[in-house]
């Protein structure tokens, strides 16, 4: 993807950018969906996962590889 210039635009009281559809379809977002502002090494980056959810979901198979042989046990 090329790079794209947007404008900031007043929403209200608020101040936002509009999004392309082409960017949207390629976040695979629509209306009324969530989109998540991170830091990056060279700025921010705009995307639909969550990473409170990644961190939750990593911890969560670091206990399952860790009690493996318990849930192992447990599903005879």
């Amino acid at each position: 993807m090329t790079a794209l210039t947007l404008k900031l635009t007043q929403i209200g009281n608020s101040v936002g950018v509009i999004l392309p559809k082409e960017v949207l379809a390629r976040l695979k977002v629509g209306k009324g969906d969530a989109l998540f502002v991170t830091e990056a090494a060279h700025g921010v980056m705009l995307t639909p996962y969550d990473p409170e959810l990644d961190a939750q979901l990593e911890a969560g198979r670091a206990f399952m590889r860790e009690y493996r042989d318990t849930f192992h046990q447990l599903a005879k």
